[in-house]
């Protein structure tokens, strides 16, 4: 297929040749160099989709060329517009090359600003997975999604490597990969700079029919730009989350570094979680665990915010056995990091180790967690409350205006070589 006329829709075509190599038993179906417009298409079993370097895959932003699919939307099962690149329940998908892949979002970004009415169903995600097996995105370059840019849900098997992904930092919910309720997740050598978190791990609300953990996740070799989040869990969990390893990977002017987030009601188990060896710059707040995250549907309800305990059920949200060691972050403006867990759940086996922390000469002064009764704050250490059976060792803040560390509410915390210099020590 050779270089198209721009104002020609190559939908029929596309899919055409990815049905005819499903039914050939698998193959390659290439995009050549050249501009190529097209509404959304499915992918399927033992089909690889192959953008030679130079093609770019152009979406057209017109919702009928999107039609609704059964999915998830936020944590709850939904009809939302059909991904631009969809596949459900298939085996051996895989999108590759060094092309682009361009989700022309700025019209639906306009309309969910402006008027989220005209919209029948949520955006489009870039590229949305359901239940599929095998699965394989590698060196391409997705740019401009409507929502979510990469969307594997209740799969197995993901390899996402190489890819580059790039969407303006003010594009609402452009979240840059997205697993939700799968296993055996690995995300490596990639590069996101997005409106939204970069890499959230996520597992589903209250209101999912299922309690499908997502677990085994790798995450390492990243590069992470802008974001409100690094990588971040939750605050959908109610399925769980356990088993991830974070490893050499470097965040810059992300909100937030790693931020685990959830609320009463939602339950689930967060557990086995390990960070390491991760340099931030210009991060508000380099660590977060939160249990009283309030947006999203349900969020304002009085229950969320109560500081005072409640009884325990399984709507009660779990965080345990998380590590994290061998990190620096520079350029701080908030605080060091924000960990608390429920008075009636604590945060329970928490290490934090030879981890650094320094402040930026000018801080913008911001809330590190977004929970009722978190005040805007600049140049403080960590804020640790409800936790329990928990180390704290190996820490330096400089720079900061207070302790290294206000503690409320943990009398089973252990604490060594706590220091650092603050800005009226002498």
């Amino acid at each position: 297929m050779q270089t198209s006329d721009t104002d020609v829709l190559e939908t029929a075509t596309f899919q055409a040749e990815i049905d005819a190599a499903a039914r050939a038993g698998g193959g390659t179906v290439v995009v050549r160099s050249g501009v190529h417009r097209t509404g959304a298409l499915r992918l399927r079993s033992h089909v690889e989709l192959h953008l030679e370097a130079g093609a770019r895959l152009e979406f057209v932003p017109d919702p009928d060329l999107y039609p609704p699919v059964e999915a998830r939307w936020e944590g709850a099962p939904s009809l939302i517009h059909s991904p631009c690149l969809y596949a459900s329940g298939e085996t051996d998908v895989a999108i590759t090359g060094l092309g682009t892949i361009d989700g022309q979002g700025q019209r639906w970004w306009d309309t969910f600003r402006d008027d989220r009415a005209a919209l029948a169903y949520p955006r489009p995600t870039l590229i949305g997975l359901h239940g599929c097996e095998r699965v394989t995105i590698r060196d391409v370059s997705l740019r401009d999604s409507p929502a979510w840019t990469v969307h594997p849900l209740l799969c197995q098997d993901v390899s996402v490597s190489g890819v580059r992904i790039t969407n303006p930092p003010d594009s609402p919910n452009t979240d840059g990969i997205n697993p939700e309720s799968c296993r055996n997740v690995r995300i490596s050598d990639c590069h996101i700079d997005v409106g939204d978190d970069c890499i959230t791990i996520k597992a589903g609300t209250e209101a999912s029919p299922e309690r499908v953990p997502c677990e085994n996740v790798t995450i390492t070799g990243c590069t992470m730009v802008h974001g409100h989040g690094g990588v971040v869990i939750g605050s959908e969990m109610s399925g769980g989350v356990r088993n991830v390893v974070i490893t050499g990977c470097v965040f810059q002017g992300t909100d937030r570094g790693i931020r685990i987030k959830s609320r009463r009601g939602r339950g689930g188990v967060v557990e086995d979680i390990r960070v390491t060896n991760i340099v931030m710059s210009d991060v508000m707040c380099p660590i977060v665990v939160n249990p009283y995250y309030f947006c999203g549907p349900g969020g304002d309800a009085p229950h969320i915010a109560d500081r005072r305990p409640y009884p325990v059920d399984d709507a009660t949200p779990v965080f345990r056995r998380i590590h994290l060691a061998h990190i620096t972050a520079r350029g701080v403006h908030a605080a060091a990091g924000h960990l608390y867990g429920l008075p009636e759940q604590p945060l329970a086996e928490l290490t934090l180790d030879d981890i650094t922390v320094s402040f930026a000469h000018d801080p913008v002064p911001g809330r590190p967690a977004m929970a009722d009764g978190v005040d805007l704050m600049a140049r403080q250490g960590f804020y640790l409350g409800n936790v329990a059976d928990s180390d704290v060792a190996r820490v330096r803040v400089d720079g900061r205006e207070g302790p290294v560390l206000h503690v409320d509410d943990s009398p089973t915390l252990r604490r060594a070589e706590v220091r650092g210099d603050g800005i009226d020590d002498d």
